[in-house]
């Protein structure tokens, strides 16, 4: 059976250690887009060579940067191929402005293995600490795999995000690369899915399509540089549920509205009618 909840729900995925550098930080800094226009002095603060700036979702690279193979679906009570797996939704918070150097330690487990019927979600939470054992960020995480659904367990609850009924306060488009996903592919994930056209066939898509944390990442980093002035440091948590595929080279349209010190954040894909990128995307201010 290739999920048994009973084994699965709890189950403690292990801890890693893992330092990082200012060479990681501007290489991720890169594959969500930061730095695209080399005459803009802010922006070029995401590739300084000693203090660049840190997105809070460089957390979600920061433990796996280094990885060389391909992802595993393998856990205790969890084994699925990877090519039915897609990543469903992904939050992090910060505790404090992340360095640009340093090194930490990331504990995780399995917190839900929901039965959605057709499919099943697993939800990984981790915590990471700095050396000192001071918390450094938290994360949530779940992936969606297709036809591995119906073995009984809970469905588990709605996270959708109420939107306001009004125009949104800030519209922006976001043009991504062609090459976007094999930059991202640096950062450590490694999923041929992203970088593989045969693969990418098998899978049910026509091309390689971009990591979702990709599209993770350069949404924050654009609401970062267009709504909150480029303070990587303005943004405490952010949630995302991935809701279809965006392939590199299209334009992203971001919308948010300003909802009493949070933003509520959509992207879609200018370039197909608006199709879902991300949804139920929130942006904690820090206080």
């Amino acid at each position: 059976m290739p999920i048994d909840p009973t084994v699965a729900v709890g189950a403690d995925l292990g801890s890693t250690t893992f330092s990082w550098t200012p060479r990681e930080v501007a290489l991720y800094n890169l594959a969500v887009g930061g730095a695209a226009d080399p005459m803009d002095t802010v922006g070029l603060q995401y590739v300084d060579d000693a203090v660049p700036k840190v997105l809070p979702t460089f957390a979600t690279v920061a433990a796996t940067f280094n990885a060389s193979e391909p992802p595993t679906v393998s856990f205790p009570g969890v084994d699925i191929d990877l090519a039915k797996v897609v990543h469903g939704s992904q939050e992090v918070r910060v505790h404090r402005p992340l360095p640009a150097a340093g090194s930490a330690t990331t504990s995780t487990r399995i917190a839900e293995v929901q039965d959605k019927g057709s499919a099943a979600v697993i939800i990984q939470e981790s915590t990471t600490v700095d050396e000192a054992g001071e918390p450094l960020w938290t994360a949530r995480s779940s992936i969606f795999a297709k036809g591995e659904g119906g073995f009984g367990g809970e469905r588990g609850s709605s996270t959708r995000v109420e939107y306001p009924q009004r125009e949104p306060d800030h519209v922006l488009d976001v043009p991504t690369l062609p090459q976007q996903a094999l930059l991202y592919r640096l950062c450590g994930d490694r999923n041929p899915l992203h970088s593989d056209p045969g693969f990418a066939k098998a899978a049910g898509f026509p091309r390689p399509i971009l990591h979702g944390l990709c599209t993770y990442g350069t949404v924050c980093r654009t609401v970062v540089d267009e709504i909150l002035g480029g303070d990587v440091a303005a943004v405490a948590g952010f949630g995302a549920t991935f809701a279809g595929v965006v392939f590199p080279g299209e334009t992203l349209r971001v919308k948010a509205w300003e909802d009493e010190g949070r933003l509520l954040v959509t992207a879609v894909v200018a370039d197909r009618d608006d199709a879902p990128a991300l949804g139920n995307v929130v942006v904690t201010r820090a206080q």
